[in-house]
């Protein structure tokens, strides 16, 4: 992970802010970017964006893990759904809330002079559907990770090493990741879902997703968690019940990140 490091180094000397979410990706590239920050006497920008279309929690992981590495943590409120190329859930959805996000990043090093914008995306991220990387080099945004084809298993490796506390933290995409595209987006019903997956991760099953087709609420977990979840399934039906799902089911191919986008042609 030299060449990571060298990169960071000349960023953080010239001035760099890092989009940061809290997930390991993001953090890896705080973590190295602090420690050169020290050597170099130079401050490092951790932006947090608070969404409406992101779990609750991840705001408060963002603040913690930015106290653990010393950065200067700024969080900038952003409602996506203000934007009216997101409300109808187009298949370019990642493109839209990328650039209408990352641009209020660019205003934000420009009023703090910094000429470098780094985000977590990973070599991974370019071998499936991801719009949202289109926006990012659009907005000449530094993806360190993908430009030196570092996987997810190395980060979560390196993170793991350097003792951070999410290096075994699962992937929290935002939560329109759950509907079928072009199902308009309501704050009700994503709220609804992030609920229905707090409880669930409460529950015991750390990776889920809880994908809504109409009526039908869809899980996700792991196949190995299976017979988990049905040891536990009387609860967790009437529970989700309880929130608004009418039906409930278990998918039978498990957990599959993206399993929303298998309909697109790509």
């Amino acid at each position: 992970m030299d060449a990571l490091r060298r990169t960071l180094h000349t960023m953080v000397a010239e001035g760099a802010c890092i989009a940061f979410s809290g997930g390991v990706d993001s953090s890896i590239l705080l973590q190295i970017s602090c420690q050169e920050g020290k050597k170099l006497g130079k401050p490092v920008y951790a932006v947090t964006f608070e969404t409406k279309l992101h779990p609750c929690a991840d705001l408060a992981i963002a603040q913690s893990v930015a106290q653990e590495t010393g950065a200067i943590h700024h969080v900038i409120a952003v409602n996506e759904l203000d934007n009216p190329a997101m409300l109808q859930n187009p298949i370019d959805r990642c493109y839209q809330c990328k650039k209408y996000l990352f641009a209020t990043l660019v205003d934000f090093a420009k009023q703090h002079h910094l000429p470098h914008i780094i985000d977590g995306t990973n070599a991974d991220d370019l071998t499936v559907y991801r719009p949202g990387i289109k926006a990012l080099r659009e907005l000449g945004i530094v993806s360190p990770l993908a430009e030196l084809g570092i996987s997810k298993a190395q980060v979560r490796d390196l993170a793991s090493a350097m003792g951070l506390s999410v290096s075994n933290r699962p992937s929290a995409p935002c939560l329109a990741t759950r509907l079928p595209y072009n199902t308009p987006i309501d704050f009700d019903t994503l709220h609804q879902i992030d609920l229905g997956e707090t409880y669930l991760k409460d529950m015991g099953f750390a990776v889920c997703r809880i994908r809504l087709h109409g009526d039908i609420a869809r899980i996700e977990i792991p196949k190995a968690d299976f017979p988990q979840f049905l040891a536990k399934q009387e609860p967790i039906v009437l529970h989700l019940k309880h929130l608004g799902f009418p039906y409930v089911t278990l998918d039978l191919e498990g957990f599959r990140s993206g399993s929303m986008d298998i309909h697109l042609t790509r």
